[in-house]
């Protein structure tokens, strides 16, 4: 008996109590479909809190249902949530009267024998506690379902500064590639009309920077912000609340009222005396309309805390999504930064290009206007002599242009006496005739 595992649940939509006698290595989706045939909410409706508010996982077995050891074993309690439902509609019914107590509550001035009503009281002061305990176990309830929507909450907190971090750095980029990629238009008007033009590269930067102003709209998450900020404050009230705490103080004092007066009737002697039950039942009229009382209050609390919570799952995959908008924008700003600078690289690459190709021109400009002179140079015996007239028009520099001037005169001297050698044959031919 003592290795059987019972786990208790508490279905927080009808106020009852379900046990089941959990099967070796049972699965928590076997368990689940058990619960389904008890209670009638389905398997993927049902969320199932241990105390601390921890979601059971679905991965493990349904002995974590269980806690170790022997003590507290029956009394722990796994708390049942219908998650198709944020209202729920307590306070329920109190558990029913036995016909014995039914019996006094009807008549509260009916004489009964001492040992008599010694029984009957007794199971009056049972119903008593019962109440209380029945406040108590659905009070934990609501505070396992606090303790989630805590959890649910540290969660969109989390996700929220993610998302505003995020948010920010995509505004930064956004703010440096505007400012840069006004620079580079600037900069490249000024060079358009004695640089390099291109009508396909002017346009794609403008286009980029009407694409940069579009993905400005993903780091606008103030809605979201909004929102977050009202339901955290929301939260906060929650938690302040006089009903989030335990309210059971009434029904504690009149438990004790009613452990009191049955103490009494006991000390009195077993004769044949009468008495009737007014004071019990008057104790037992007050506990079920003080339940009743903490109950509507309890449950009125608890839907307040499934609404928030329901808000926060329908948060979360807008989060998600504005997530996902900032990185694709994030991602999009660098990428069109990284086109753009290696469009200028590129750019660069055709200055750098063409002022090498006008280098070369300008000097095979200067390598033409020499070489025509060569070809008027004669032939001698020693290789290629320039000619005297020609080559005063070839030299730049000082060295080039001194030595062509000496050559220069010496051909002329040459030339010189040729011609004054030839005159001299000329007249002794002529005194010759």
């Amino acid at each position: 008996v003592l290795f059987l595992q019972i786990v208790h649940i508490l279905n927080m939509t009808s106020a009852k109590i379900v046990s089941f006698l959990l099967h070796p290595e049972e699965s928590l989706h076997s368990l689940q479909i058990r619960i389904e045939f008890e209670t009638g909410i389905s398997t993927g409706n049902q969320e199932l809190l241990l105390e601390t508010g921890i979601c059971l996982d679905p991965r493990k077995p349904a002995s974590q249902c269980v806690i170790d050891g022997v003590r507290g074993w029956d009394s722990y309690m796994v708390y049942l949530f219908d998650k198709s439902k944020t209202v729920y509609d307590g306070p329920f019914a109190s558990r029913s009267l036995s016909d014995c107590v039914n019996y006094i509550v009807q008549d509260s001035k009916i004489q009964l024998p001492v040992p008599q009503l010694r029984k009957v009281w007794a199971e009056a002061v049972h119903y008593v506690i019962g109440l209380k305990e029945d406040y108590s176990r659905l009070f934990q309830g609501q505070r396992a379902a606090m303790l989630s929507l805590l959890r649910y909450n540290a969660n969109l907190i989390k996700m929220k500064n993610n998302m505003v971090s995020a948010s920010q750095q995509l505004k930064a980029k956004l703010e440096f590639f505007h400012q840069s990629i006004r620079l580079d238009l600037e900069r490249y008007s000024d060079q358009m009309a004695y640089g390099i033009s291109s009508e396909k590269m002017l346009k794609a930067w403008k286009e980029m920077e009407e694409k940069a102003s579009q993905c400005a709209q993903a780091e606008d998450i103030g809605y979201l912000d909004e929102q977050i900020m009202a339901l955290h404050t929301e939260i906060v009230e929650l938690q302040k609340s006089p009903y989030a705490r335990r309210q059971g103080e009434v029904m504690e004092s009149l438990e004790q009222r009613a452990i009191d007066l049955y103490k009494q009737l006991k000390t009195r002697p077993p004769d044949h005396a009468y008495s009737d039950s007014t004071d019990m039942v008057k104790i037992i009229v007050q506990t079920v309309q003080s339940q009743d009382r903490v109950l509507k209050e309890l449950f009125g609390h608890l839907s307040k805390l499934l609404g928030c919570k329901q808000k926060i799952i329908d948060l979360l995959p807008k989060i998600e999504v504005a997530l996902n908008n900032i990185k694709e924008a994030d991602n999009s700003v660098m990428q069109m930064q990284g086109k753009r600078q290696r469009e200028i690289w590129h750019l660069l690459k055709i200055a750098c290009t063409q002022s090498s190709s006008r280098s070369l021109v300008s000097s095979s400009l200067e390598g033409t206007a020499s070489a025509p002179a060569a070809t008027w140079l004669p032939q001698s015996s020693s290789g290629n002599v320039p000619h005297p007239l020609s080559s005063m028009a070839t030299p730049e520099d000082g060295e080039n242009f001194v030595h062509v001037i000496e050559e220069n005169l010496n051909y002329l001297e040459l030339f010189s006496s040729i011609l004054q050698e030839a005159r001299q044959e000329q007249n002794s031919s002529m005194m010759v005739s």
